[in-house]
């Protein structure tokens, strides 16, 4: 049971922090909108992501986890990261804006993994939810449950990115539409709060 909690943990705050407005997923719903290499777009993103999961979990968890006295000061860290981030999204939903996927995609398959990669590793944001935050929060677990935790993480990743892109022209509707934008932000604050409150929980 605990190790079903710590995945669906790690899916929960993945998927919250992987569903901000952000460059890497305007252009996979691009390459979907265009249908150009949908398949390798959608699954060169999600490795990227699981990679840099993966070093945060077996890395830096474990790292903060093996000193004396940091899964304190790592709850506190983190839970002041989610409830920081939950009210930049309550802020963004007072003032909703679609998310727009105007313009070309990329056509050749180099220049598409190149872009996305590019994306991926060029983005100071994505070490600090993977390495930092995903990777800091994964040292509360040990053995199989961090494990799970890293899976679920890394499996909201493989479900949004193939759900962006193949889902691109039915999604784009709804994701053009700034009203939709302050439910998906108001949902995402939630869940940070939520993960916040269950991390800080056993520190208080």
């Amino acid at each position: 049971m605990a190790v079903a909690s710590a995945a669906v943990e790690g899916f929960a705050l993945s998927l919250g922090l992987i569903l901000a407005l952000g460059p890497q997923n305007v252009f996979v719903m691009r390459q979907g909108l265009m249908r150009s290499h949908v398949l390798a777009v959608c699954l060169a993103c999600s490795l990227f992501d699981a990679a840099l999961i993966t070093a945060g979990v077996l890395g830096m968890g474990s790292i903060l986890s093996g000193i004396e006295g940091a899964e304190r000061a790592i709850a506190i860290g983190a839970s002041a990261f989610l409830v920081g981030y939950g009210l930049l999204r309550v802020r963004s939903a007072m003032n909703p804006v679609g998310m727009t996927a105007e313009g070309e995609g990329e056509h050749g398959l180099k220049q598409t993994i190149a872009a996305a990669a590019a994306l991926t590793f060029l983005n100071p944001h994505v070490y600090v939810d993977t390495l930092l935050l995903i990777g800091g929060t994964s040292s509360r677990y040990l053995g199989d449950e961090r494990i799970a935790f890293g899976i679920g993480a890394a499996t909201a990743s493989f479900v949004f990115f193939f759900s962006l892109g193949y889902g691109a022209r039915s999604l784009s509707e709804i994701l053009n539409k700034p009203t939709a934008w302050r439910y998906i932000d108001l949902s995402i604050a939630f869940i940070m709060f939520a993960i916040a409150a269950a991390i800080m929980g056993p520190h208080l």
